[in-house]
């Protein structure tokens, strides 16, 4: 990365490095551009599953032609532990997922021909998933669930993530975002043979960060997710898919004043799960920006383990 001959101060570039990644709103960890394929399929009740990840990413960050940011280049890597339960409710297939992430994150770039660069590791925001399958998803128990048809789904979901995770006003980039978010969201899987087509549509809504750095107020617009996946079944449990996404949305404000425009991206990926024994499974991703007009343009390779078992 290049270097001005006229450096300025560390704490001036370290400050104008916090505007760029929290104010301008390129996350650590980006919700919006989450690639899930088969989350809403059938599964017995009673299941419970535990999944223990890690997703690593790095890439560079766009802004508009007046922007004074450029070469701006971020890594980070996102472990999660997840719980989840699937029970029945009103009848319907249901279930509850929690997660719980740790991330470590590392943002270089130059501002105004300055070079600047920061870095964090810590808890990052909680989250809650609560899903249930209105069509085509009946609470079924292990001995029924082995003689059911495959059908069209149609489920609904609502994500929560708490402002938990490592927060300090003080300090110019933190993990956590320290404001509440919520995801409802729609989805549709259509199975045909070995096939499975998926397709949902989401929006995330942000509360404003009140306790942003310096004092300020920071929001953000809701961001429309819509994800596509078409995913082929090798044998049972092990499956590949080819993901899509796009979000748009999301632009930013600080204490009112526009701080970032919105988001029109798109995300490509692809996923397979296998087996590695009777209740244990790999799940292997690989995800990259295929447009990106304003924000994050990451590369992201991840890989988790799940155990489930019935009781």
């Amino acid at each position: 990365m290049a270097r001005s001959a006229a450096r300025a101060p560390p704490a001036r570039r370290s400050r104008a490095l916090g505007w760029l990644v929290l104010g301008a709103s390129v996350p650590i960890v980006a919700p919006a551009q989450e690639l899930e394929p088969r989350a809403y399929v059938a599964t017995p009740v009673g299941t419970t599953f535990l999944v223990v990840g890690d997703t690593y990413s790095s890439g560079s960050a766009v802004f508009d032609a007046t922007s004074p940011f450029s070469n701006v280049h971020a890594s980070f890597s996102e472990a999660n532990l997840s719980v989840g339960q699937v029970f029945a409710l009103a009848g319907r297939q249901s279930s509850l997922l929690v997660a719980l992430p740790y991330a470590r994150g590392d943002v270089t770039g130059d501002v105004g021909g300055n070079q600047a660069r920061a870095d964090r590791s810590g808890l990052a925001d909680a989250r809650l998933r609560f899903s249930m399958l209105l069509m085509g998803g009946p609470a079924l128990k292990p001995a029924e669930f082995g003689s059911r048809e495959q059908q069209t789904i149609l489920g609904v979901s609502l994500t929560a993530v708490a402002p938990s995770g490592q927060y300090d006003s003080t300090k110019l980039i933190n993990i956590s975002a320290n404001r509440w978010a919520l995801k409802p969201e729609i989805a549709l899987s259509v199975p045909e043979g070995r096939w499975l087509f998926d397709l949902y549509e989401g929006v995330w809504f942000f509360e404003d960060n009140d306790n942003f750095y310096g004092g300020h107020r920071r929001a953000e617009d809701p961001i429309l997710s819509t994800q596509g996946h078409v995913s082929y079944t090798l044998q049972p449990r092990l499956w590949v898919a080819v993901d899509a996404t796009y979000y748009t949305g999301g632009a930013v404000t600080v204490n009112g004043a526009p701080s970032s425009g919105a988001l029109h991206n798109v995300r490509v990926g692809l996923t397979a799960s296998v087996p590695v024994a009777r209740t244990q499974s790999l799940k292997f991703s690989y995800s990259n920006g295929a447009v990106t007009r304003v924000g994050g343009n990451f590369r992201s390779i991840g890989v988790a383990w799940q155990y489930a078992f019935i009781h």
